[in-house]
């Protein structure tokens, strides 16, 4: 996308066509402050400031406190980040590593969470739930207490590579502060607070540091595309390098709505990890398929096992990668064809736990169908296909979640 930058400055002056007038002998006004605004060559406008402006009111700084158990030889753990209004009800959206910790079942609420709005007032919140999964979690405040401005949630299938977009939260501890940058890609696949994946993240490069965890990334409208949630470091540093992910807002939608619903989430669950079909593996191991997903391995007892599918045996290095040979080639999934694991994850995504599914198999050239019941994602994997997806498929920089 072409983009132009331009700064735009208002200024009024008195003008006299009559020379022996003072009509315009006055002092002129001071200017109006430059605001530098993006043309975009879809004839879309970035200006950050009025984003700024408009937004901030809405967004928050978040601080955590965790008593008991998580409490360390100095007294009880804090963990700080950012979040955004939701709603006139009072309700905030942020990240779930900010304000839970723990691991698996283990995972709990924080035992007191404060949200400090940009006017300075600060409210306690009650945390009404979140889902490691999707790293996410929502947060009440008494709508009485603050004056709540929305942040209005934009549709994330729209988003594109390239478009520009702002950032505001708390990087270590600065409250409000504004990026910008642009969406670097789309559907990347990041860790969540357990063994799964989160898929469709944005990959964005404007600066998210720690503190910035759960803020909102916005589109030109103001609007929240995702809620930002991890950063590369590209080491051992803990800084922004450039490359940082945002929870998409289809998920943080979804998401919340469960909560609000249910007090809890739900997500369905295969129980296998698998490998994309390339043509490099395809020759290497004499598959006889152009493409698809070789199964490596198959959670015991889970529902792709009760079905009856076939995971992986025998370990075979194929280039730089290794997979495990002799399993079940997933070739479609309820008829349509699969050529990746990505596909099998948003297809399981996209399902409800109890949903029965179709997934044919070649299995040593002979085709199979399987009929599986899907089942409900526990918190963490034993390990056999605990991520959905192999590890050789994540082709991303280590993330770090910020604090």
């Amino acid at each position: 996308m072409l983009m132009l930058v331009v700064v735009a400055v208002l200024t009024i002056a008195g003008c006299g066509s009559d020379s022996g007038s003072d009509s315009g002998a006055g002092e002129r006004p001071p200017a109006k402050a430059a605001e530098p605004v993006i043309l975009s060559s879809d004839g879309t406008t970035f200006n950050p400031a009025r984003i700024y402006k408009e937004a901030v009111p809405g967004v928050v700084s978040v601080r955590s406190i965790f008593n008991g158990r998580s409490a360390g030889p100095f007294g009880p753990q804090a963990a700080g980040g950012s979040g955004f209004v939701l709603n006139d009800g009072g309700e905030i959206v942020t990240n779930a590593h900010v304000i839970s910790n723990g691991d698996g079942d283990d995972r709990v609420a924080a035992s007191q969470v404060y949200v400090e709005f940009d006017d300075g007032n600060v409210l306690p919140a009650e945390v009404v739930g979140f889902d490691p999964f999707a790293d996410v979690g929502l947060l009440q405040v008494d709508p009485a207490e603050a004056d709540l401005v929305p942040v209005g949630l934009a549709d994330s299938d729209k988003v594109v590579v390239g478009q520009p977009i702002a950032v505001i939260g708390s990087p270590f501890g600065q409250n409000q502060s504004l990026s910008t940058g642009v969406v670097s890609q789309t559907g990347r696949s990041v860790m969540s607070l357990t063994d799964f994946q989160i898929e469709g993240a944005i990959q964005t490069d404007a600066s998210i540091n720690p503190g910035n965890s759960g803020g909102p990334l916005l589109n030109t409208d103001g609007q929240v595309i995702g809620v930002n949630s991890q950063i590369a470091t590209g080491g051992n540093g803990s800084g922004n390098v450039g490359i940082g992910f945002a929870i998409p807002s289809s998920t943080v939608k979804d998401v919340v709505g469960q909560i609000k619903d249910d007090g809890t989430v739900e997500h369905a669950y295969l129980g296998v990890s698998g490998a994309t079909v390339t043509p490099e593996i395809g020759d290497a191991l004499n598959l006889g398929v152009e493409s698809g997903v070789l199964v490596q391995e198959v959670t015991a007892d889970g529902p792709a096992d009760d079905a009856g599918i076939k995971g992986g045996d025998t370990p075979v290095t194929v280039g730089s990668q290794q997979v495990m040979a002799g399993g079940d080639v997933i070739t479609a999934i309820n008829g349509d064809e699969i050529s990746s694991m990505d596909e099998v994850i948003t297809l399981i995504n996209e399902a409800e736990v109890g949903d029965v599914i179709e997934v044919t198999t070649d299995r040593g050239g002979e085709t199979n169908e399987f009929e599986v019941k899907l089942g409900l994602r526990p918190d963490n994997a034993d390990g056999s296909g605990s991520s959905e997806a192999p590890p050789q498929d994540s082709q991303q920089l280590p993330p770090g979640f910020g604090q």
